[in-house]
C-alpha cells in the first residue's frame, strides 16, 4: 500500500511539473490594425507566433490582437510599441508623414518589383543600411513590403490616363497620394479600416490597395475594377515593420530572446512578404470569382504613368536634399537592393 501511494503520489508531482512546465513564463501582446483573416495574420503573424511558442518550449506565448483591440489607431502603433502600451505588433511608418523620411525611398512609384517576397528582402537590406537609427527605440523583428498596389473603383477599369480625372482615390501613404495628383486624381488619405465606409458611402470613388486586401474590404461588392499597371514593376508599394518594445525584448532571458532573434531578420522579413504574395492570389481569385472586372493597363499607358512616377521621384530627391540627406542616394540603394533579389 505505501509502495502504491508513493507511486501515486510521484505520478502527481509528475503531472504538475508538466502542467507547469507549459505555462508559459512570458506572455506578449502584439496588435494590428485588419482583419485576422487578412494574408499577414494568417500566413505569418499567427505561424510566426506559433514558432515562436515550440521553440520556447511554451515558455512564451504570443497573444495577436487584431483591428486595434488593445486600443489607439494604426496611425501610433510605432508609439504604443515604443511606449510599451504594447509589447509588440504592425507598423506602417508611412502612416506618419514626414516622420521617417527615408523609409520613403522604398514606398515611391515603380522602385519595388510585383513580388513581396522579394521587396521584402530588399526591404530589410534598405533598413539595416539606413533606418535602423531611425527605429532605434523599438526592437526591429522584420521589415517587409505588400504585394503590388493597384487601382480599384466603384466604375469601370482604367483604360487611359484622362480615366482618373477627378476620381477621389484613398491613398495609403504620402508616396502613392503624390502619385496620384500626378495622374490628375483626388488623393484622399486614410488608413485601410476607413478605406470600406469610405467607399460605401461615396466619399471616394476608389482607392489604391493590394489585392490581398480586398476580400477583407469587402471590394468585391463595394468595387466594379481592379486595374493594375503592365510589367513586373509596382505602381507603389508600403513599408511596414513587425516590432516590438525594447525594453520587453531586452528583459527576456538570453535564451529566449534567442528564440526571438531566430525568427527575425532576413528570414521573417522574407516570410510576411511571402505571406502577401499568398493573399494576392487569392484577393485576386476573389475578386473574378464575383464577377469583377479585372484589367491590366496597356504598355504605353503604364509608360506615361511610369514618366509622371519618375516626376515624383525627382521631386522626392528635391525635398529629401532639402532635409539633409542624400535623396539620389536612397533611391538608387533601393533600386540596387530590389535588382540585387531578382538575380539572386
Amino acid at each position: 500500500m505505501t509502495i502504491v501511494k508513493s507511486l501515486i503520489t510521484a505520478t502527481a508531482i509528475a503531472l504538475t511539473g508538466s502542467a507547469s512546465a507549459q505555462e508559459p513564463e512570458v506572455t506578449l501582446r502584439f496588435q494590428h490594425f485588419v482583419s485576422p483573416l487578412s494574408a499577414n495574420p494568417t500566413y505569418f503573424m499567427q505561424p510566426w507566433a506559433d514558432a515562436i511558442a515550440e521553440q520556447s518550449g511554451g515558455r512564451i506565448a504570443v497573444e495577436l490582437y487584431p483591428a486595434m483591440q488593445l486600443g489607439g489607431s494604426a496611425a501610433s502603433q510605432y508609439d504604443l510599441i515604443r511606449d510599451g502600451a504594447i509589447d509588440g505588433g504592425w507598423v506602417i511608418p508611412g502612416y506618419q508623414p514626414g516622420r521617417f523620411p527615408e523609409a520613403e525611398a522604398l514606398e515611391l512609384p515603380f522602385i519595388t518589383t510585383k513580388s513581396a517576397e522579394e521587396a521584402s528582402r530588399a526591404a530589410w537590406v534598405f533598413t539595416q543600411e539606413f533606418l535602423m537609427d531611425d527605429f532605434a527605440d523599438v526592437h526591429v523583428i522584420a521589415a517587409h513590403m505588400h504585394g503590388p498596389g493597384l487601382v480599384h473603383l466603384r466604375g469601370d477599369a482604367i483604360d487611359e490616363l484622362a480615366d482618373f480625372d477627378g476620381l477621389r482615390l484613398r491613398g495609403p501613404s504620402r508616396a502613392a497620394t503624390l502619385l496620384l495628383e500626378r495622374l490628375g486624381a483626388t488623393p484622399i488619405g486614410m488608413p485601410v479600416p476607413a478605406f470600406p465606409e469610405a467607399l460605401a458611402r461615396g466619399v471616394v470613388d476608389g482607392g489604391v490597395i493590394t489585392w490581398e486586401q480586398a476580400p477583407s474590404l469587402r471590394l468585391d461588392e463595394l468595387a466594379n475594377s481592379h486595374t493594375d499597371v503592365a510589367g513586373d514593376y509596382s505602381l507603389y508599394n508600403l513599408y511596414f515593420l513587425w516590432a516590438m518594445n525594447r525594453s520587453v525584448y531586452d528583459g527576456l532571458p538570453e535564451d529566449l530572446r534567442a528564440v526571438i532573434d531566430a525568427n527575425s531578420g532576413m528570414m521573417a522579413s522574407a516570410w510576411a512578404g511571402r505571406a502577401h504574395d499568398i493573399g494576392d492570389a487569392e484577393g485576386r481569385e476573389a475578386m473574378a470569382a464575383a464577377g469583377n472586372q479585372i484589367a491590366e493597363m496597356s504598355p504605353e499607358l503604364t509608360a506615361e504613368i511610369r514618366a509622371l512616377g519618375d516626376e515624383v521621384i525627382a521631386d522626392w530627391i528635391i525635398e529629401a536634399n532639402g532635409r539633409g540627406l542624400d535623396g539620389a542616394a536612397l533611391v538608387d540603394a533601393a533600386r540596387a537592393a530590389v535588382a540585387a533579389e531578382l538575380i539572386r
